[in-house]
């Protein structure tokens, strides 16, 4: 299914969401919340699928959509502590900061974000191995960067892309752009969902 995010006001999303075949429940949830100053998207992928891959993804954007007031850092704490008594879960909590035009990514496990800018620069957040359960373990939050009217894509591994340059390139909107990827899917044998967004023009 696709959806035009009602919660979004000046950030243009798109949000696509699938299950692996053969299964009702998708084991993967996201959350999106915007306000006047930021822009907060949490994807969660639950290990495996089914009823208890999901339960350990929104355990995670439960913990996103009551604490999305804070910094990342101290959100994905909190939605490890939140895994402890599930499958665990791979996580991407990205959130952008309007006031001084920049944005904070952090992530665990195989979840993918692309941020691509007018001028054709491509940042990429590099992955951080493993998932999140309620151990402890230290977290890497990342700052960059961004300019007005940039695209961007956050997806879970159901999605397989290459080229992703050339996908963002030749697309003018975030409708083409969805379009695109949804074109690109070609396997069905994962839960996937993406967030393609678009930020607002100077």
């Amino acid at each position: 299914m696709m959806t035009v995010d009602p919660n979004t006001k000046l950030i243009q999303t798109h949000i696509y969401q699938e299950p692996k075949q053969g299964n009702v429940c998708c084991g993967d949830s996201y959350y999106v919340k915007e306000t006047d100053d930021y822009f907060l998207c949490a994807v969660a992928d639950g290990l495996g699928s089914g009823e208890q891959a999901r339960a350990a993804s929104v355990a995670v954007t439960d913990v996103a959509k009551a604490h999305h007031h804070l910094d990342v850092d101290e959100i994905i704490s909190k939605c490890n502590k939140a895994t402890r008594h599930t499958r665990g879960a791979a996580v991407a909590i990205l959130k952008i900061d309007k006031k001084h035009n920049e944005f904070h990514y952090t992530n665990v496990g195989n979840i993918r974000f692309y941020l691509y800018s007018p001028e054709g620069k491509l940042t990429y957040p590099l992955p951080i191995q493993g998932f999140l359960s309620g151990k402890i373990q230290k977290f890497r939050t990342q700052t960059f960067p961004y300019d007005s009217g940039s695209k961007f894509l956050i997806h879970t591994d159901g999605l397989e892309l290459k080229e992703i340059k050339s996908v963002f390139a030749n697309s003018m909107n975030v409708d083409q752009l969805s379009t695109r990827l949804q074109a690109a899917i070609r396997s069905h044998n994962d839960d996937i969902t993406y967030i393609a967004g678009h930020l607002p023009t100077a």
